[in-house]
């Protein structure tokens, strides 16, 4: 019987309560940006409160699918740094918990809430889709509505240009208008001037009624043409004038089966139906116009005249020679049958052009099918995707809120948009294969979901800036340098009539591993990367000389202490190997550039130690003089 912890519930209202608000942000943020595309077809338009209701209504269901994944990614994110900023991760973790237990109850509401975003995206989506693409085709149909700015020509109205230089907003009187009526052509335009006037819409909104006061008429009687000098035209004084204009400002909703051969329109299954009838469609079309070129394009009919009778025979082009028989002709004939050629060439190249557009536009509108029937997977898969990322992530960090783990949350957001935003124009354009385009940002994310989980379930460093700056270090040879000061407080002194005997010790360690090894020399290539040995001799040399800094750091001599910041910081396995696993020092000696790095490296870090050695020697003679002479200790 499946059983519910406490700690369970606890973990679950503290997700869901997070996911269910960062849903409704990320929504709200995806549809202001989605507004922001139409906000000029929705302007001016003069729409009921209706038409806008179900634009934000389908817009929104059409939108439940992106904003899924950045809500989980970041409600997981804030979830754990929650967690961990108030301790309760350690306490659970103290208590034997692992964080794959901890994240367990919530891999199930993912899982969950994946299949939510793919039945939105395999069901509700494709009618939220087709509602909302006849209504953006319907909105940019309608008519603008009547708002005529001041001191700018208005031409929403079909077949007219209005300038209004003032106008009361209360009255709804304009002043100085200059309206050109273009019905008949712009160089035969009807040109009204008035002091005033008043425009009102008819109760039908189909028409426009235009009240003109104090005004004159400009009309030409004929139409102009290139060879008319002096056309006679008609001016009409009006004290008042009257006229209807047509402008239908209604809405009128258009046909869905408009949307009906989208792939945003259709679910799985009748993607996959049409795709297996477009690549069937498509073969037979190729294969149609692969016999009309060669019945076309690779055969000429060759006139034979034998006495009256004129035959044709269809001979291969490769038997004849053409430049025989082309210098044989007349200049007359050698022109008809350039021409000829000529013409016959251009017919051919804009037939195969209409062809391969016929070709491509089907290959295109089949890729186009292929990636929403796997984005409708990928997009659901993304949101388990972004859980495994931002709940171990946000374990690591340990900083709750709004501030860190939004700024993460957006950054890695734009990281996977950008990444699968590429993959699908490469998928789009047929660059790629389709699966490999859709299916890239997921590859990507998933290895580091993985790896984001393994760190924090074993408590990794991994967002620690200092383990990668000393990493870094130690790639390009930058050492730390000692830093000692004399103590306050001594317990116990060195033992100085013992400690020249150490020194000496470790001088002449230090000289037979200098001539032993040949530092300064280039290493042999090959035994250096298949040799298996390890330098146990400098790690005795670096603990001895350690030792000896140890006990000297309790010496009450200021002069010694100085001495002892003079030894280097030896590093043991530098001058070595760089991997302590066999196969891999064997791949890169075989990649040669690779190999080729490594070696100078280690090359340099010989010579390095080398000069470490010498240093050594130099430190360890003054320090036995200091100690012999016996001052200031």
């Amino acid at each position: 019987m499946l059983r519910i912890k406490r700690l369970d519930i606890f973990i679950i209202k503290s997700f869901l309560l997070l996911f269910i608000g960062t849903f409704f942000i990320c929504l709200f943020i995806f549809m202001m940006q989605f507004l922001w595309r139409y906000v000029d077809d929705l302007v001016g338009k003069g729409l009921e409160m209706t038409v806008m209701g179900q634009f934000f209504f389908y817009s929104a269901l059409t939108l439940v699918p992106a904003a899924l994944p950045l809500a989980v990614l970041l409600a997981s994110l804030i979830t754990f740094g929650n967690f961990g900023e108030r301790y309760e991760l350690l306490a659970m973790k103290a208590a034997g918990i692992s964080l794959i237990k901890i994240m367990r109850p919530l891999a199930v509401l993912v899982i969950i809430i994946c299949g939510i975003s793919f039945y939105f995206q395999n069901v509700i989506g494709p009618m939220a889709s087709e509602k909302l693409g006849t209504l953006l085709i319907s909105v940019k149909q309608k008519s603008p509505e009547l708002d005529i700015p001041e001191g700018a020509f208005y031409s929403e109205i079909p077949n007219y240009h209005i300038r209004v230089a003032k106008k009361n907003r209360k009255s709804g009187m304009l002043y100085d208008v200059l309206i050109y009526n273009l019905k008949d052509g712009v160089e035969n335009a009807h040109i009204i001037y008035a002091d005033s006037g008043r425009m009102e819409m008819t109760a039908d909104k189909q028409h426009l009624n235009l009240h003109l006061y104090s005004g004159e008429l400009f009309e030409n009687l004929k139409s102009q043409n290139v060879k008319s000098q002096n056309v006679p035209y008609r001016r009409e004084s009006f004290s008042e004038k009257h006229s209807i204009i047509e402008f239908d400002s209604d809405f009128n909703m258009a046909d869905a089966s408009i949307m009906s051969n989208q792939a945003t329109t259709k679910n799985m299954k009748v993607l996959r139906a049409d795709i297996d009838s477009m690549m069937i469609i498509g073969d037979s079309i190729g294969r149609q116009y692969f016999k009309e070129a060669q019945g076309s394009t690779y055969s000429i009919s060759t006139r034979l005249s034998k006495t009256d009778s004129i035959k044709y025979l269809e001979t291969d082009i490769n038997t004849i020679n053409l430049d025989s028989i082309f210098e044989s002709a007349t200049l007359t004939q050698k022109q008809r049958a350039i021409n000829s050629a000529t013409s016959r060439t251009e017919s051919l190249q804009s037939d195969f052009n209409f062809k391969k557009y016929t070709m491509e536009s089907n290959d295109f509108q089949i890729r186009r099918h292929e990636i929403e029937w796997h984005k409708k997977i990928t997009i659901s898969l993304s949101c388990l995707l972004f859980f495994f990322i931002g709940a171990p992530l946000g374990g690591i960090i340990r900083k709750g809120g709004l501030g860190m783990p939004v700024i993460i949350s957006v950054l890695l957001f734009i990281i996977y948009y950008v990444i699968d935003t590429s993959g699908f124009k490469m998928a789009r354009d047929g660059r790629w294969i389709v699966w490999m385009g859709v299916w890239l940002s997921s590859a990507i994310l998933a290895p580091l979901g993985l790896f984001l989980t393994y760190k924090s379930n074993k408590d990794s460093v991994v967002l620690n800036a200092d383990a990668y700056v000393s990493f870094i270090k130690r790639m390009i040879g930058i050492r730390s340098v000692r830093h000692l000061f004399r103590k306050e407080v001594v317990i116990h002194d060195p033992n100085y009539n013992q400690m020249p005997k150490k020194l000496e010790q470790l001088t002449e360690s230090c000289k037979k591993y200098i001539q032993a090894n040949h530092l300064t020399k280039a290493p042999n290539y090959f035994k250096l990367w298949f040799t298996t040995n390890e330098d146990s001799e400098i790690k005795k040399i670096n603990q001895h000389l350690e030792s000896v800094i140890e006990e000297l750091s309790n010496s009450r001599s200021m002069t010694i202490v100085n001495l002892l910041n003079n030894y280097p910081v030896i590093p043991t396995t530098a001058h070595l190997r760089p991997f302590h696993i066999y196969w891999l020092n064997l791949i890169a000696a075989v990649v040669l550039p690779v190999g080729l790095f490594f070696y100078i490296r280690i090359w340099i870090f010989r010579i390095r130690l080398a000069k470490d050695m010498e240093r050594v020697i130099k430190n360890n003679e003054q320090i036995e003089h200091v100690i012999k002479e016996g001052k200031n200790l």
